[in-house]
């Protein structure tokens, strides 16, 4: 019996996280009407706090595109970086764009709020596994085709999943 590659392990975690995402978005609706009292975004009778909740779906649908890989690649890369840089570079940016975000957990649901950290989570992982993989002198173009080849193979990328479960919690709100 031989081992499973890196690869296939690699398709198997972002399929996992991707099923993770999709069961906290629909979970809640199998569930009977008096168990569902679980939180959802956060209602307000006060108007006031309407916009503030709308605001943070938005700036966490713009988190989800900035740390999508595809993007991010673009804005990190630079000629004559090595893999290990770039590597460096993503998971820095991905983890300062969720920093400069953390605050709008307090205005969103908490389902909505998980989708965003399992999405963080699981591209970080994704980035050090494709990395893990590659010799060492590997350059930073090596790793941003491996990266992308992973995502091209995957039916359903986390971001967009991600920015469905956000855009379906704000129309609640209406």
């Amino acid at each position: 019996m031989t081992l499973p590659s890196a690869q296939t392990l690699l398709y198997l975690l972002l399929a996992i996280g991707v099923l993770t995402v999709l069961y906290m978005a629909v979970k809640d609706l199998f569930k009977p009407k008096e168990e569902t009292v679980a939180p959802e975004a956060p209602r307000s009778t006060d108007k006031s706090v309407l916009p503030f909740q709308l605001q943070a779906y938005e700036r966490l649908v713009l988190l989800v595109e900035r740390i999508n890989l595809q993007n991010l690649i673009g804005r990190i890369f630079q000629q004559g970086l090595s893999a290990t840089d770039m590597q460096i570079g993503l998971i820095q940016t991905i983890k300062a764009e969720f920093d400069h975000n953390v605050a709008q957990q307090i205005y969103v649901s908490p389902i909505a709020w998980e989708a965003v950290k399992t999405l963080k989570e699981q591209t970080i992982t994704i980035i050090n596994q494709v990395a893990s993989q590659l010799p060492e002198e590997a350059t930073a173009m090596d790793l941003n085709k491996q990266i992308l080849e992973v995502f091209l193979q995957a039916e359903n990328s986390p971001s967009e999943l991600t920015s469905q479960i956000l855009n379906a919690e704000a129309k609640k709100l209406f």
